[in-house]
């Protein structure tokens, strides 16, 4: 059963599903759709070409499709698509695409984003992201699957953060982050591999070891890093979840990848 508190505006042209509830002083702009059984709490407002979900849940004072912040953007009807049964809590913001960044920022399926985060216009977060409070990110970003972003956190534009990966509160970073990979500094560097989340996400004990191994390779052994590269997908490249940081790493990127503390401080004591 739709449910519309006397006290909000709903454009006339937008789409509403069925089973909402839409709570006092929400504000629905003309070209939103709300998928079945969402639910915005109160004080929300949806605007610009955005889409919600089925089943999202929208807590008081998030913005939602609202201009992006980039000197570039002239008004273009581009998006923000927002995924199924997603949790957005209080005072996050989310902005939509620009022409020149694809034209839609995109949040996946069952994703958490907690109080005062921020998404830049034009990122794409995938599925099961958890995005904790005060967290915020640049423009045009790529968040994997099961990434878990620590409070405090702020990602600069153009930045891969790979699937399971997770990084600690407070960590400011402007590099790329291997999938699974563990970060954890004010400065960030990486701290080692995401054990605990790919355990909880039923990974076998062979081949987080795998992981583990490849990783000292890639990120704590001498030499070139091309070479150490080609030598961990000889070793461990038969384990999909090494081929995906090896195919991570070698993909094109605005961004460098990021060192571990270990790398990062023989690179330094070098210089």
């Amino acid at each position: 059963m739709l449910a519309i508190d006397p006290t909000a505006r709903v454009a006339a042209g937008a789409v509403i599903g069925a089973d909402v509830s839409i709570g006092p002083y929400c504000v629905i702009g003309p070209n939103v759709t709300i998928g079945d059984s969402c639910q915005l709490i109160a004080h929300v407002h949806v605007t610009g070409h955005t889409m919600i979900g089925r089943g999202t849940t929208i807590y008081p004072f998030a913005s939602l499709g609202t201009p992006p912040q980039s000197v570039h953007y002239r008004g273009e009807p581009t998006r923000l698509s927002v995924g199924a049964r997603c949790q957005i809590r209080e005072s996050v913001t989310i902005s939509i695409g620009t022409a020149g960044g694809g034209a839609i920022t995109t949040v996946g399926d069952d994703c958490f984003l907690m109080v005062g985060s921020h998404i830049g216009h034009d990122c794409r977060l995938g599925r099961s992201v958890i995005i904790a409070n005060n967290t915020m990110l640049g423009g045009h970003c790529i968040v994997g699957d099961n990434v878990f972003l620590g409070g405090n956190c702020a990602v600069h534009q153009n930045v891969r953060v790979g699937e399971g990966a997770m990084v600690a509160g407070f960590s400011a970073f402007a590099d790329d982050v291997i999938p699974f990979g563990f970060v954890l500094q004010p400065v960030a560097r990486l701290a080692g591999i995401n054990v605990v989340g790919m355990r909880r996400r039923g990974i076998g004990k062979d081949a987080i070891r795998a992981v583990q191994q490849a990783y000292t390779l890639l990120f704590e052994a001498e030499g070139e890093f091309a070479a150490r590269v080609d030598e961990a997908e000889t070793k461990f490249g038969s384990v999909p979840e090494v081929a995906g940081i090896i195919a991570f790493i070698r993909e094109k990127s605005r961004r460098p990848i990021m060192l571990s503390k270990v790398r990062g401080r023989r690179d330094a004591e070098a210089e």
